[in-house]
């Protein structure tokens, strides 16, 4: 279950950005997860009470964007959806091998108070 040790790393990249800003508590964190990240949303979901327990984000809500996972065709010259990974363009069936989004696991934001 590697997302315990991602959302660890989320943990930490949060409590610093929170650190430096002097706050004193986290209400919400924001995430964006792609589509082809490789990372369980819902093992995610589980490991952050656990991982947040115990520091000033320990209350906060998680809140997680999916994005989609989008490639770029060289023919068409056009963005089309790429859903499971699959980098045929829809309009010609050029296989992209240009993948735009979709990959990412990141920190959004931080409510803080």
């Amino acid at each position: 279950m590697h997302e315990l040790s991602l959302m660890e790393a989320l943990r930490d990249q949060a409590l610093a950005a929170a650190r430096a800003e002097g706050v004193v508590r986290i209400a919400a964190i924001s995430l964006r997860v792609g589509e082809l990240s490789g990372v369980e949303v819902e093992a995610l979901r589980f490991a952050f009470p656990v991982v947040m327990e115990g520091t000033i984000a320990a209350a906060a809500e998680l809140r997680i964007e999916l994005e989609p996972a989008e490639c770029h065709c060289a023919v068409c010259e056009a963005p089309f959806p790429a859903p499971h990974g699959c980098c045929d363009c829809p309009r010609c069936g050029t296989i992209s091998r240009r993948l735009l989004r979709g990959r990412d696991l990141r920190l959004l934001a931080l409510e803080v108070e």
